[in-house]
């Protein structure tokens, strides 16, 4: 297999956490016999200090026509002064934008090893918590109108959604529970929102096609709720585009760390998808190599099983990862305060770690 990948080191950690990822995936290639080419983006802070502008024509073009996208992090209080409109973040919405990507996938899961850092009691998480968030992309509030009057007085932001937009994300999510306990919540705030209710109506619509699927709605606010007083009620949860992300951060803090938390971004199989961990840029750590590599050396692992069907080595490169985990090994935010000090590490030998045991398991 030969493939090219779109690399965004981006702001912050993003340089360091994708040094090591690319190192896994070299490590993938060697050992399955594939050839990997990376293509450097620039995007983010870093494209604003060198071309004045968050994600350039030409940078979001290389990764159009590329075979899959890993992103790092973009942000930071650098730029917190520059026009709403240059924000870093801008980058992510031009990409989702630009290469139609309409589904986040963002599974939340308690490792076993990592038990003792989620902040939920042993009665509420019992045998773990396994959860898919499937958030819309490309429409909602982030992508509505918006302004602010002359005046600086009011500012508005509308959240709008179309039947096309809505059913393709929630068949997407009845498709993704068909694949695991075959439960979907949809998440709205159907009593208040037109755009919920659209929703409901939306799914009522198509959820014959699922008979084997079960169904529940929640609204926002009680979902919420659900999350931190019984997780593993859930299996998938779809929602719109805000929802999903005020949700999938806080079902990555009940999983112990948003630094093991990976995620995909999908469109519709005609261009290449997105993969990035769900953490931000830190520019707090960056440069000092304590940084947790895992988010994003576990969104190489969906890359391989989303865009190039490499189920076998995306399933290796999580199986490596459980062995640094059970082998003790951890970075600072995972570390807990019952890790012997010499198996805190940094970046970098975290990142050789699951090269090394990746290696091991195919050699054996």
């Amino acid at each position: 297999m030969n493939k090219t990948i779109a690399v965004i080191p981006g702001d912050g950690i993003g340089p360091e956490v994708i040094t090591e990822a690319v190192k896994v995936l070299d490590a993938v290639g060697k050992l399955f016999h594939h050839q990997f080419h990376y293509v450097p983006v620039i995007a983010g802070g870093s494209a604003i200090d060198q071309f004045g502008n968050p994600l350039p024509d030409d940078q979001l073009d290389r990764c159009i026509h590329s075979d899959a996208v890993l992103l790092g992090a973009v942000g930071g209080p650098k730029w917190d002064d520059v026009a709403p409109e240059l924000r870093p973040e801008q980058a992510l919405l031009g990409l989702r934008g630009g290469m139609k990507l309409y589904a986040n996938l963002r599974p939340a899961v308690l490792f076993p090893q990592l038990k003792a850092a989620c902040p939920l009691k042993d009665t509420v998480t019992g045998d773990g918590i396994d959860i898919l968030i499937v958030r819309e992309l490309t429409g909602g509030i982030y992508f509505g109108d918006h302004g602010l009057d002359a005046d600086g007085m009011s500012a508005w932001d509308t959240e709008r959604y179309s039947q096309h937009e809505i059913e393709r994300i929630v068949r997407l999510g009845f498709d993704a529970a068909r694949g695991r306990k075959k439960r979907l919540t949809v998440v709205d705030k159907a009593n208040i929102l037109y755009s919920s209710r659209l929703w409901r109506t939306v799914t009522e619509r198509i959820k014959g096609d699922y008979p084997d699927v079960t169904l529940q709605y929640l609204y926002v606010d009680n979902a919420a709720m659900q999350l931190v007083r019984n997780p593993r009620q859930f299996d998938v949860i779809v929602t719109s585009n805000m929802f999903g992300d005020i949700l999938s951060d806080e079902a990555s803090q009940i999983t112990g760390s948003i630094g093991m938390l990976a995620s995909a971004s999908l469109g519709d199989g005609t261009g290449p998808g997105m993969y990035e961990p769900i953490h931000g840029s830190a520019p707090d750590i960056a440069g000092q190599d304590t940084a947790n590599p895992l988010a994003t050396i576990l969104s190489t692992a969906m890359l391989l099983r989303y865009s190039f069907a490499c189920n076998a080595e995306a399933t290796a490169i999580e199986r490596a990862v459980h062995r640094v985990l059970d082998a003790g090994w951890r970075t600072g935010d995972i570390a807990g305060n019952q890790c012997a000090a010499e198996k805190i590490i940094g970046t970098r030998a975290m990142g050789d770690n699951v090269v090394a045991a990746l290696t091991a398991e195919q050699e054996q």
